[in-house]
């Protein structure tokens, strides 16, 4: 379980920037080179380098270089971990509101 923590402490702080995210959007919709990956980005391919080395250290993508040309894929099992997290948080919350949500009524009944 803590090595599982580590790497949904990774695929979350990976997913922080927006260059992240919108790469993970774009791979979704299947893999790319690198060149095409940056293209909407102003920024220098180095430093976009840096993202797309973000996202596969904590296995969000992965890269295989054929010739002078290095393709990424999405890796999408990280995603489903996170989202398993996510909906346990989502049914404690929705839980807790219930709870808070039916006290509040009792409370309304015992004031009329």
């Amino acid at each position: 379980m803590p090595n599982q923590s580590h790497q949904l402490s990774r695929v979350f702080q990976a997913l922080t920037d927006p260059t992240r995210r919108a790469v993970v959007e774009r791979l979704g919709s299947g893999p790319a080179p690198v060149s095409e990956l940056a293209r909407p980005f102003k920024m220098a391919l180095p430093s976009f380098s840096q993202h797309l080395e973000v996202l596969e250290s904590c296995g969000l993508v992965r890269s295989r270089k054929t010739g002078r040309v290095r393709t990424y894929r999405l890796v999408p099992q990280p995603l489903t971990v996170a989202e398993q997290w996510i909906t346990r948080q989502r049914a404690i919350w929705e839980r807790r509101l219930d709870q808070f949500d039916r006290y509040v009524n009792q409370l309304k009944e015992q004031a009329e």
